[in-house]
């Protein structure tokens, strides 16, 4: 007999024959019991499988749309650097975006899905990295860390906006909450801390989830590749010119790109659990974000607020995921959040294991 998705299930995920059975002599239909979570969740990844996979045309198509205005753009700001710097640093806000939009054709190699060659990936994504100034190998390897263990309490630390939980929190000394609150402050974390992190810290073989001795190569490789691609405009430019252009499209993408990845994670309702109780798929769409931005910002961020379809298949390109989100009405009502909503979630600093959901600082008084 075939059995329905639908089933009356035990914890462990198996049918229970005995619930099944007194569900029949009832004349009940186990086909007509609500799903279970799990259940949901799988038939959800089942309905993404079907987008998953490059179309080179596409991929062709968003590479040009992103670097060709980006060097009209950036030239327009070497033109206006010495004379007209108001509107140098009106032009770094598209040249920003277009930048964020660089970093998602990276993040696209590095899971492999933006063509259908490795080889081609790994090439296009490492050009990408002289552009963002993120590392690609080492970068690859982070991220599948955290879409490998993202919502996992006891593999947090690669790639994560460190979060802890109320017990924890409750355990740290003065000077560790003094740290973790600056820390979660937003206009440290995306003002100063990510940009840094970007354009300096990333510099050194240290500052990243793997050891030095595996980073270092990547990390070295990208530091020549800036040197031989930024030589020639501070020849033609001057440093100082170079500088002027560059730190403000720096800052703003790095900052914006940080805000984007604190977003897909960190909302209320998301989830967290300990290892025994994590689930791969329930976490990734569950535990992400569905980020509904402007259709202009959805082109220069590429997609990446359809997070919580990304990581329930990370072998989407980001140029199939709208298709994928439009073709299930369910997949857009999963987390969903609009700019507004999500200028609210800054508050929002410790994982509560009691309630299951993310809360701020003001909320530990009523606890205690």
């Amino acid at each position: 007999m075939n059995l329905s998705l639908k089933q009356p299930l035990q914890a462990d995920g198996r049918v229970d024959l005995r619930a099944r059975e007194a569900l029949l002599a009832t004349g009940i239909a186990p086909e007509a019991m609500p799903e279970t979570q799990k259940q949901r969740v799988r038939r959800l990844a089942a309905h993404c499988q079907k987008y998953r996979g490059a179309i080179p045309r596409l991929a062709v198509q968003q590479l040009l749309s992103t670097l060709v205005p980006l060097v009209l753009v950036v030239g327009g700001m070497f033109a206006t650097v010495e004379h007209a710097y108001w509107a140098t640093l009106l032009l770094a806000l598209p040249a920003a975006g277009l930048l964020v939009r660089a970093f998602i054709i990276q993040h696209d190699c590095g899971h492999g899905s933006f063509f259908n060659s490795r080889k081609l990936n790994d090439f296009v994504g490492r050009c990408m990295s002289v552009l963002t100034m993120a590392p690609y190998g080492v970068w690859r390897r982070e991220h599948a860390h955290h879409h490998a263990s993202s919502g996992n309490l006891d593999r947090r630390g690669a790639g994560d906006i460190d979060t802890a939980t109320v017990r924890e929190y409750m355990q740290f000394s003065k000077l560790e909450k003094l740290r973790y609150k600056l820390y979660r402050n937003p206009l440290f974390l995306f003002g100063f801390g990510v940009p840094v992190y970007f354009v300096i810290l990333q510099r050194t073989p240290w500052m990243h989830a793997l050891s030095a001795r595996e980073t270092w190569r990547s990390v070295l490789g990208l530091n020549i590749g800036l040197a031989v691609f930024y030589a020639p405009l501070v020849y033609f430019f001057g440093l100082s010119n170079v500088l002027w252009v560059g730190l403000p499209v720096l800052h703003i993408a790095s900052a914006a790109g940080g805000w984007l990845f604190f977003i897909q994670h960190q909302f209320e309702e998301t989830t967290w659990d300990q290892a025994d109780g994590w689930d791969f798929q329930v976490a990734a769409l569950l535990g992400s974000s569905y980020y509904k931005l402007p259709n202009i910002l959805n082109w220069f961020t590429g997609n990446i607020g359809l997070h919580h379809i990304h990581h329930l298949n990370s072998m989407i390109p980001n140029y199939r995921l709208h298709a994928c989100l439009n073709a299930s009405p369910e997949l857009k009502a999963i987390n969903r959040m609009t700019l507004m909503d999500s200028i609210k979630c800054a508050r929002l600093k410790l994982w509560d294991e009691d309630s299951r959901r993310l809360i701020g600082f003001d909320e530990l008084p009523t606890r205690a």
